[in-house]
């Protein structure tokens, strides 16, 4: 792993940056202004519930928490951190999701722990074995650094035995916090503590009485006895906002950002950490993520992306940089922002090696690199993600990857995929998101008024330009033509737009300077041509 954000030169103007994660990272310093007691680390927490396949905004928590994390060791020059990936793997299966196969199978299953139903995947020893598989791998691929931990093994080790017996001690409490913000119905038969049942093996939402805390024994009613039954040792699991305070407390954390939707929940684990001896952590309250209606994304509905859908389409940095901007703010979170996404990630990493050192800190590729433990890269690509996906679009689905190739070739020199990796992996994100969202809404249209007239004229100015012409010197004569009242464009755009709409079968497009260049003279004047007749 790279120190690069332990820098020295760093230090001081991350004291005073305006990056959020450096707002946040200063939450913990006034948490601990000498640090935290005897050198411990300070303790950061991200927390999934697999009861679905996990997704971006799954991915996007332990991603931002990192980000945190890093900020913080750079305002203290490398003070002692941990990062916890919490599965709260332990939880009854309330609702079958929508997205994974054997639904009949799971439905059977309604009610016990995640870690006790079969994996309809057929491929892990649990439904939760298989969701803590795949968000491990992609946090492992992506190269964080943490530790994971399962809420089940934890019950089940007597792990929280004390917390739980804690927890049995101040049922009291956690009743007088929880009660008055419940409905009648449900604060009659609610309880802190969810008994899991010897005889069902589901966990129950029964009223519980406290028989001896210290002890961990319980009295509740299973299929119409009465029983008194030890929580301790996975024989119970706590209510979430309990389960919640009772981790803080236990595990000892200090920082866990969770969404808007969770405001209130986190008042009342805040509340009841509080009665349980503990302090909540500090975190950020983060806007939630959109489908393409506006919609908020779920697990159990899979209307959001998965991870491996963004990175067919696009890479693991856009991935990245998109999650690093604006967390207050609610995003739409689609196929569609990922080109403009691999962009923008591109462009700021551009600028980044020449920016003074409180620029690199607002510079959002500086997080996504320094999460990933890695230096940022000073490779600039040759071409946008923009006008790749432009160059695939027209060659059409079919096209080879060599042909690409041979393209790119001509327009710099010596470009192969051994001297360009990304770019070879960013070939393969433009031809699948060409295949599959560019190519069956292209059509071509064919040019009215002026605009036949202009695409003559470019033609015409095309062929007195030798192959090698630059992308600049043909973009001043799309400028002249554009510019020309001959024509009878009311402006630019109407013109680029024409070109775009007749030429490449889409509303929008590139730079057509750095577009023709690449495609070629003689190709970009059969795609005239072709307009023309």
């Amino acid at each position: 792993m790279t120190d690069l954000h332990l820098h020295p030169s760093l230090r001081e103007p991350a004291q005073t940056s305006k990056a959020w994660p450096f707002e946040e990272a200063r939450k913990l310093i006034k948490r601990y202004p000498d640090g935290k007691p005897s050198g411990a680390p300070v303790l950061f927490e991200t927390g999934y519930g697999p009861s679905g396949l996990p997704h971006i905004g799954t991915f996007n928590e332990v991603l931002r928490t990192t980000m945190v994390r890093r900020a913080y060791e750079t305002l203290t020059g490398g003070a002692p951190t941990r990062l916890v990936a919490f599965s709260d793997d332990m939880d009854g299966l309330r609702k079958v999701p929508d997205n994974v196969p054997q639904q009949e199978m799971l439905r059977e299953h309604l009610g016990k722990p995640l870690t006790a139903i079969p994996d309809p995947f057929g491929k892990y020893e649990s439904f939760a074995h298989h969701n803590n598989a795949m968000l491990r791998e992609f946090l492992d691929r992506f190269g964080f650094e943490y530790e994971f931990v399962s809420s089940t093994e934890r019950y089940r080790s007597g792990a929280f035995d004390d917390a739980l017996k804690n927890v049995l001690r101040h049922n009291q409490d956690i009743l007088d916090i929880m009660l008055p913000t419940l409905r009648a119905e449900r604060a009659a038969t609610y309880s802190p503590i969810l008994p899991v049942s010897p005889k069902s093996g589901i966990v129950l939402q029964v009223p519980v009485t406290v028989v001896d805390a210290d002890a961990g024994l319980v009295s509740f009613e299973d299929e119409g006895v009465t029983i008194t039954h030890s929580i301790l040792s996975g024989g119970a699991k706590l209510q979430w906002k309990v389960d919640w305070a009772m981790r803080w407390v236990a595990l000892g954390v200090d920082y866990e950002m969770y969404g808007k939707d969770l405001t209130d929940s986190g008042i009342q684990s805040g509340k009841i950490a509080k009665a349980l001896g503990g302090r909540k952590p500090e975190g950020l309250i983060y806007e939630m993520f959109l489908d393409e209606k506006g919609e908020k994304i779920s697990k159990s509905k899979g209307n959001g992306l998965s991870i491996e859908q963004w990175l067919s389409y696009g890479s693991e940095e856009s991935l990245a940089f998109y999650a690093y901007r604006e967390p207050k703010a609610a995003k739409q979170l689609h196929i569609g922002v990922i080109p403009k996404a691999v962009d923008e990630y591109l462009q700021m990493r551009g600028s980044y090696p020449a920016q003074e050192p409180d620029k690199k800190l607002g510079n959002p590729v500086h997080h996504v690199h320094v999460a990933r433990g890695e230096d940022v890269p000073d490779a600039v690509l040759p071409v946008t993600f923009g006008l790749l996906l432009n160059l695939v679009a027209v060659m059409g689905a079919d096209a080879a990857k060599d042909q690409i190739w041979r393209y790119l070739g001509q327009y710099v020199a010596g470009a192969d995929a051994a001297t360009w990796p990304e770019l070879d992996r960013l070939i393969d994100n433009a031809m699948a998101y060409n295949r599959d969202y560019v190519a069956p809404t292209l059509k071509r249209r064919k040019p009215v008024g002026g605009e036949g007239a202009a695409l003559k004229e470019l033609d015409d100015r095309l062929a007195a330009l030798s192959a090698d012409a630059s992308a600049d010197d043909i973009q001043n004569i799309v400028y002249e033509i554009g510019k020309s009242e001959a024509y009878g464009f009311e402006n630019l755009r109407d013109w680029f737009k024409a070109l775009y709409e007749t030429l490449l079968g889409s509303s929008a497009g590139p730079r057509m300077g750095s577009f023709i260049a690449l495609f070629g003279i003689d190709n970009t004047r059969r795609l005239i041509a072709e307009a023309l007749a």
